[in-house]
């Protein structure tokens, strides 16, 4: 149970202090410390990752740094996208699941080393500087609706809550500052998060009550943990430890669904 409350403490705090790190981390945590596949861990992690957003969310808003129509457009667009996600899922072999699991996470890992700050110098999405908020038009709506697909496809496929995908793509397409950035994908996570949740209940996943308790709570004080010291630490260096791990935790998911589907 130590182990548990162990990992999920890190990924709560990868998760407040880059607002992406935590979701991708969850299942193969899971996976590793109660012997699942990624359908099993999937549910649970994302729940835990979802409760864990819904305070920073509230943070976010408090202190009027969230896109809030932004969110609400992105995980608008994003929950059919999920639906569809978590439907391919039951009907993917849990080898086939923890292969494209591993290559996502090489993906992301390579993201973080090759582009850790990369933006756009003239971004589509712009703020108003009159009014300080978003400008609305239909390539805005169009790219922003782009980015809630994604991410709400691999949300219910994989339970990654989606904010690795969210934050880099808010970054080139947007000229919202990372404080903004990084609230504001904490509430898309929580939104789609929370319907897949939904979606999950509906078709027939029963929550192992003791381990989703223990993981969630030991994410959420790992969040508010991070939440506190991102002002103080440089996001450059957490990208780098966070990407070192995603590698090494890419590589041994590679290794396994690979001698599994050799195996057959």
């Amino acid at each position: 149970m130590w182990i548990l409350v162990v990992e999920g403490l890190a990924i709560g705090c990868l998760l407040g202090l880059t607002g992406a790190g935590g979701g991708i981390l969850a299942v193969p945590a899971l996976m590793a410390s109660q012997g699942w596949t990624v359908a099993q861990a999937a549910p649970v992690g994302l729940l835990a990752v979802t409760f864990s957003t819904f305070i920073g969310t509230l943070q976010g808003l408090f202190k009027k740094i969230v896109r809030y129509r932004a969110a609400l457009w992105i995980a608008l667009v994003g929950i059919p996208a999920s639906h569809l996600g978590i439907w391919t899922s039951q009907h993917t072999s849990p080898m086939w699941l923890s292969l494209l699991f591993a290559l996502v996470m090489f993906v992301v890992a390579y993201r973080l080393f090759s582009h850790p700050h990369e933006d756009f110098h003239n971004p589509p999405c712009r703020i108003n500087p009159h009014t300080g908020k978003l400008q609305w038009d239909i390539p805005t709506a169009l790219i922003l609706g782009g980015i809630g697909i994604i991410a709400g496809f691999l949300t219910g496929l994989l339970g990654v809550g989606g904010g690795f995908v969210i934050v880099p793509a808010l970054k080139k397409t947007t000229n919202l500052d990372l404080h903004s950035i990084v609230a504001t994908s904490l509430m898309i996570i929580f939104l789609v998060g929370g319907l897949s949740i939904g979606l999950h209940v509906v078709e027939g996943f029963v929550y192992p009550t003791t381990v989703t308790v223990v993981f969630a709570a030991a994410c959420l004080t790992g969040l508010l943990l991070g939440r506190q010291v991102a002002t103080r630490i440089s996001i450059h260096y957490v990208q780098r430890i966070f990407a070192i791990t995603v590698i090494l935790v890419a590589v041994l998911m590679l290794f396994k669904s690979l001698k599994a589907i050799f195996a057959l």
